[in-house]
């Protein structure tokens, strides 16, 4: 009874900490990863100040997306050929280097090239954090890590300004990167004590031409959309070349992935009226979070004169409006399966939110500003969680890794084209009200003006004029912003509302999809996610009087006791009392009891310590799995609308063999800690 006990209650003591420790170790790495996405942007008027090019500052958070953007569809791949400890590693030192460079930066070029470095080191750190946790963690106990990882990255992104601002105010900008480096040192060294070291059997096939061109088109059409009207013409040779070039290279792009053996973004999805609308608003709320996210610390500190701190502060009501209803949409959506009134509300709000800022200016009460920021905030929190749930929720059985990590990739390209074409409306918009209002301020420095800090240390009334043209231009950028939502809400009209997967919808989206943590999950691992919850919700009322009623003559322990025999002569061809002890780190004198009782009633043989099963515990053990295989088929229903059952079954197969032994698919790995096998329910 002692061993069915252990076999139920699943991760020992032992084990529990172990896995904690994994967990911690991934954990910091995805805050390293989260914060850097938005700790910039209270930090950058500051940063202008100090390093010049006003003209380039969005590619500070966008040098930095686009990087990241490339490193998700090429890290994943890389985690199974070199091992994801090894990647994960690799990814934080690449990240520290980064950050250490980005610190140090003496112009706004160099800091761009540091940028990029850390968003690759980032990309890394995202996708191997979530394969390690599907790696180390038993499935039935995942979720509630998943989710916890996923709340680490959302609650990170939306804390970024407000820590960007303190350490300029307090620090210096600089330690918006400096604070990485200790962080970084702590989990490199944990991660060498702490995660296992892991290898996929498999050969994963990397789509380099799709990568390179994808990467080519994405940043022809953001630097030209950067340097158009500001570093060169619209209508120069430069710019619309630019364009040419992106619009070849994305068009090239789409013949790869046609062709492709496994592409990053197969075309096939887009046959999909639902994904090619959710793909195209999740480009749209890209482009509306990240580009506000840039901007309205801009106009909250040379507009309203407040601090980098301050800003942070005032930008609650925006990530604070954004938390509460992505949060309130993906449970909603989860327990009703009816999305589309969530991205057309949500599209509505993100265009009166934009439209309303376009009518702040210097003489806008904090509350109203405030109020404003909430209504852009929830319009972009109802559209990010439900869009990912859709995705995951109507894509083809085997689309269902590359569909969602396509809507990840949509929306980080939308960020990026969001936060650089705010850049160039901004710079455009400001330069020449800018000069008109320095000649009308009676000699103010314009090197004064460099920073928002100096700016509102002269007289106010010395700096209207200043204070006004900064407000305009900002006006202006969220005014032509405005538009882009209204795309998104005529858009959702046009969204179809289909049955969402009953089985999944117990498997809502955690708070890092929606802000787009990226992932490197295939289907099989998004069809655990499904299993998992179905596992925490309805195995245990479920599964054991299902097994009862299978026409099993064992009690729980027996069970347990015949599919351990079962499991390792599957695997290893014998097995072994002291063996199967070691595994779950108990003494064989624990499990004697359960395999002399299976011997005394005919279910093993025993000779020599091996144990074998005979016949009857043969038929025993595959009556249990076959009762909980059909168990799972019928909870995971929805699923079979796709052709490919024989992939289904097999998929159900390995994971009720996991259920029923809690052990990995290798037991002569018993000798390691058991967490370093663990890929198990």
């Amino acid at each position: 009874m002692a061993a069915s006990s252990r076999a139920s209650v699943g991760v020992s003591a032992v084990d529990r900490r172990a896995i904690n420790l994994v967990f911690a170790t991934v954990a910091l790495g995805i805050l390293l990863a989260a914060l850097d996405q938005t700790i910039v942007s209270t930090a950058l008027p500051t940063i202008v100040g100090d390093l010049g090019g006003a003209g380039h500052q969005s590619w500070v958070v966008t040098s930095y997306l686009l990087a990241d953007t490339i490193a998700v569809v090429i890290v994943g791949r890389f985690g199974d050929l070199f091992g994801r400890k090894r990647v994960f590693q690799v990814g934080v030192v690449v990240f520290v280097a980064g950050s250490a460079l980005s610190g140090a930066a003496q112009s706004m070029e160099w800091l761009i090239a540091a940028r990029a470095i850390q968003g690759l080191g980032a990309g890394a750190i995202t996708v191997t954090a979530t394969a390690l946790i599907a790696d180390v963690i038993p499935l039935a106990e995942r979720g509630p890590y998943q989710g916890a990882l996923g709340a680490v990255f959302g609650v990170m992104t939306v804390a970024g300004p407000l820590l960007g601002g303190l350490f300029t105010d307090h620090l210096s900008w600089r330690w918006a990167f400096y604070i990485n480096v200790p962080i970084a040192v702590i989990v490199v060294a944990m991660a060498a004590v702490t995660i296992p070291a892991t290898r996929s059997t498999a050969r994963p096939i990397i789509d380099w031409a799709g990568i390179l061109f994808v990467a080519i088109g994405a940043g022809a059409l953001t630097f030209a959309t950067s340097w158009g009207g500001t570093t060169y013409p619209w209508i120069s040779a430069e710019i619309l070349g630019l364009f040419a070039l992106g619009i070849v290279a994305l068009g090239i792009f789409v013949v790869v992935e046609r062709r492709a053996a496994e592409p990053i973004l197969p075309m096939r999805l887009f046959r999909s009226s639902v994904f090619s609308v959710c793909s195209t608003l999740a480009f749209i709320v890209g482009f509306a979070m990240l580009g506000a996210l840039t901007f309205l610390p801009t106009f909250l500190q040379y507009v309203d004169g407040v601090s980098a701190t301050s800003s942070g502060i005032r930008m609650l009501p925006l990530v604070l409006g954004l938390l509460v209803t992505s949060i309130l949409a993906g449970t909603v959506v989860g327990k009703t399966g009816r999305y589309k009134i969530f991205p057309v509300v949500g599209c509505g709000l993100m265009a009166v939110g934009l439209f309303l800022l376009s009518n702040a200016s210097e003489h806008t009460s904090t509350a109203l500003s405030s109020l404003y920021m909430v209504v852009l905030g929830a319009g972009i929190g109802l559209s990010m969680q439900t869009l990912t749930l859709i995705v995951q929720n109507t894509s083809r059985y085997e689309d269902l890794g590359v569909a969602t990590s396509g809507v990840t990739f949509l929306r980080t390209l939308g960020s990026s084209f969001g936060a650089a074409v705010f850049g160039s409306l901004f710079a455009n918009f400001l330069a020449h009200p800018l000069a008109d209002a320095l000649r009308a301020s009676h000699g103010v420095n314009p090197a004064v003006i460099r920073t928002p800090k100096a700016l509102h240390a002269l007289p106010a009334d010395q700096i209207a004029s200043i204070v006004h043209a900064y407000a305009q231009a900002l006006d202006k950028v969220f005014l032509w912003a405005a538009p882009v939502a209204l795309v998104g809400f005529v858009l959702a009209l046009t969204l179809k509302e289909v049955p969402l997967r009953g089985s999944s919808r117990a498997s809502a989206p955690d708070l890092g999809d929606g802000f787009g943590m990226a992932t490197d999950q295939n289907a099989d691992e998004r069809l655990q996610r499904a299993i998992a919850a179905i596992i925490r919700t309805r195995a245990k009322a479920q599964l054991p009087q299902l097994l009862d009623a299978s026409g099993t003559t064992l009690g729980t322990a027996g069970r347990w006791g015949v599919l351990q025999v079962a499991r390792y002569q599957a695997v290893i061809g014998h097995a072994e009392v002291e063996r199967i002890a070691d595994y779950h780190r108990l003494p064989a004198a624990v499990l004697e009891p359960t395999f002399d009782e299976l011997a005394a009633d005919g279910m093993i043989t025993r000779a020599n310590g091996t144990l074998t099963l005979t016949s009857a515990g043969q038929a025993e053990a595959e009556g249990l799995a076959a009762a909980v295989r059909a168990w799972l088929h019928e909870q995971l229903a929805d699923w079979d609308q796709d052709p490919d059952e024989q992939q289904l079954t097999e998929a159900l197969r390995r994971i009720a063999r996991r259920i029923l032994t809690d052990e990995s698919d290798q037991p002569d790995a018993g000798v390691q800690p058991r967490v370093h096998a663990a890929n198990t329910v």
